[in-house]
C-alpha cells in the first residue's frame, strides 16, 4: 500500500495531473529532506519537538491513570469530579491554546501544558472505562477467595483494565504529536510545527513536505513503541 501511495504522489505531479509547484514529486520531498537532514536543520527541530511532546505525554500518564483508578474505583471521587470533568472534555484544546499562550506565554510552558491537557483526556477517560468495565463475576469470585480491597485492585483490576488503558496512551500519543505541531505554529523558533509554517511561509514546498513526512514518521514509531509495551503489560491475555 505504501509503495503504491509512493508511485501516485512520483507520478501524478509529473504527468500534470496536478501542479508540481503545491504537490512536488515524492523525489523531490525525499531530496529536500536529506539536504534538511545533512544539514542537522532537521534534527535540531525534530528533537525540540520530541522534547517537547514526550514531556508532555509523560506528564498526562502521571496524573491522568492515577486519576483515572480513584475515579473507576472510587465512586465518592467520581461524584465529586463528573461535573468538572463534563465540562472539560468536551473543549478542545486547540480552542484552549490562545488561552494557554495569554496565561503561560509563548516559551515552552504553554506548550507543555497544552499537550498535558490535550493527552490527558484520552488516558483519563480509558483509565475509568477499564476499571469500570471489570467483569464483576470477577471480582465476586476474587472477593469470594478472600482477596482484600487492596490485593484486588492490584491483582484483578489493574491487569483487566490494562487494555483499554493502554488504547488511551496510544490515542494519546497521537494527540501529542498533532496538538504539538499546532502549538508550535504560534510563537515557536523551532520544532517541526515551525519547520513547516516557515518553509510555507517561504514557499519552500518541499522542506514543508519533508517535515510533515518527518512527523508522520515519528508518529508511526511512537504508535508501534506503545503497542509493544502494551504486549509486555498484557502477556497475561489469551492469543
Amino acid at each position: 500500500m505504501l509503495a503504491l501511495l509512493a508511485a501516485g504522489w512520483e507520478s501524478v505531479p509529473r504527468l500534470g495531473f496536478v501542479d508540481a509547484t503545491f504537490l512536488p514529486p515524492l523525489s523531490e520531498v525525499l531530496g529536500a529532506w536529506w539536504d534538511l537532514a545533512r544539514s542537522g536543520e532537521l534534527w535540531n527541530h525534530v528533537e525540540i519537538s520530541l522534547v517537547r511532546s514526550l514531556s508532555g505525554f509523560a506528564l498526562a500518564i502521571a496524573l491522568a491513570i492515577p486519576l483515572g483508578l480513584l475515579i473507576g474505583w472510587y465512586r465518592p471521587v467520581a461524584e465529586a469530579l463528573s461535573p468538572a470533568l463534563e465540562l472539560f472534555r468536551n473543549t478542545s484544546a486547540l480552542a484552549l491554546l490562545p488561552v494557554f499562550i495569554l496565561i503561560l506565554g509563548l516559551g515552552e510552558t504553554s506548550k507543555i501544558s497544552l499537550i498535558v491537557y490535550a493527552c490527558s483526556w484520552p488516558i483519563l477517560l480509558n483509565t475509568i472505562s477499564g476499571v469500570r468495565g471489570v467483569d464483576p463475576l470477577l471480582i465476586k469470585a476474587s472477593v469470594s477467595l478472600g482477596l482484600k480491597p487492596a490485593r484486588l485492585f492490584q491483582k484483578v483490576i489493574l491487569p483487566a483494565a490494562v487494555p483499554t488503558v493502554f488504547t488511551g496512551i496510544r490515542l494519546a500519543g497521537a494527540y501529542s504529536i498533532l496538538v504539538l505541531v499546532a502549538a508550535e505554529m504560534v510563537g515557536a523558533k523551532a520544532g517541526l510545527g515551525y519547520l513547516i509554517n516557515a518553509s510555507q511561509f517561504n514557499f519552500a514546498v518541499p522542506d514543508m513536505y519533508a517535515g510533515i513526512l518527518t512527523i508522520s514518521a515519528i508518529g508511526l514509531v511512537f504508535n508501534q513503541v506503545l503497542v509493544a509495551l502494551e504486549r509486555r503489560f498484557s502477556t497475561w491475555r489469551t492469543t
